[in-house]
């Protein structure tokens, strides 16, 4: 068996392998262009933030819309619905934001009484041990309202 077909062989391989490395690396234009294709072939949705101090920003504004209200009480149902456990007869420090919610949303001018019910009928399901807690805060927020 002679030795030079077999480097020549080995040799063939190795610069094969060097132009497939080469061409896994390089950029490809075209990849772009299709990415780019499908990018604006679909409008991306804008990545919804979903963090308690943004939403009730939101609910705390006074120039919020109706729907703007809606969409950011559902958001805090989905995300931040459950509340911690109870310390034994006293609600979690962490209340005290849903009360503010909950007070919030009933001081609120664009406010409506379905999305009020919404709200405290998902919060009370979501939070069985609250519900004395929360009929407390929409009295108070409902009393607190200018007729």
């Amino acid at each position: 068996m002679e030795i030079t077909p077999l480097l020549q062989s080995i040799l063939g391989l190795v610069a094969i392998l060097a132009i497939l490395i080469f061409l896994l690396f390089l950029p490809s234009d075209k990849k772009k262009k299709q990415a780019n294709i499908r990018n604006s072939a679909t409008p991306q949705r804008q990545a919804q933030k979903t963090d308690l101090a943004y939403l009730r920003s939101i609910v705390k504004n006074k120039k919020s819309t109706t729907k703007e209200l809606e969409q950011a009480l559902a958001l805090v149902i989905k995300h931040h619905g459950n509340i911690h456990p109870k310390l034994g007869a006293r609600p979690h420090p962490d209340f005290d934001v849903y009360m503010d919610f909950l007070f919030t949303i009933c001081r609120h001018p664009n406010s409506s009484k379905d999305i009020i019910i919404n709200f405290d009928k998902n919060l009370r399901r979501l939070n069985p041990e609250y519900k004395k807690e929360i009929n407390e805060a929409i009295t108070k927020g409902l009393n607190s309202r200018r007729v």
